[in-house]
């Protein structure tokens, strides 16, 4: 057995997300929305500032690849569809999953939140492309709005 020494929190992060990711090859891991919040829970629920993030995936609900789109400031970050649209079109996915961080604490989504999700749904079905959850993460919590019954 390998024995891994790490000589920073980052560090441990960072493996364990390869580890998360590297599962995806076979399709073993993010079939959960709990698989999926916890990848985004240590992705972005330390950092400082709002990051909004896309998962894309291809029609077998497998990873593609993970992006931070967008950085915003300790309270808001500016969401663009029409990006969100070419990038997941260049990415060839069939299937998004959003996240952002909340700095503050609170893991309600606001009006914004909510707004932004309904703007990303109908410029992706546009072009056939399906939004599985948008997950709000804080450094004690996750909220998905799949499992709150907020995706329509």
């Amino acid at each position: 057995m390998t024995t891994f020494t790490y000589n920073s929190e980052e560090e441990v992060i960072h493996a364990a997300l390869h580890i998360m990711e590297s599962k995806t090859i076979t399709g073993d891991y993010f079939k959960t929305v709990a698989a999926t919040s916890q990848y985004f829970k240590l992705r972005l629920a330390s950092l400082e500032r709002e990051i909004f993030s896309v998962m894309y995936l291809n029609n077998q609900h497998q990873m593609i690849t993970t992006e931070d789109v967008f950085c915003g400031t300790i309270d808001e970050v500016s969401i663009h569809p029409r990006e969100i649209v070419k990038a997941a079109l260049l990415h060839n996915a069939a299937a998004v999953v959003f996240s952002h961080n909340h700095p503050s604490g609170s893991v309600e989504p606001s009006s914004n939140d909510r707004r932004v999700t309904v703007r990303l749904m109908e410029a992706l079905g546009l072009v056939g492309i399906r939004v599985l959850d948008h997950i709000i993460v804080t450094q004690r919590q996750t909220f998905s709005f799949a499992e709150e019954g907020l995706l329509y």
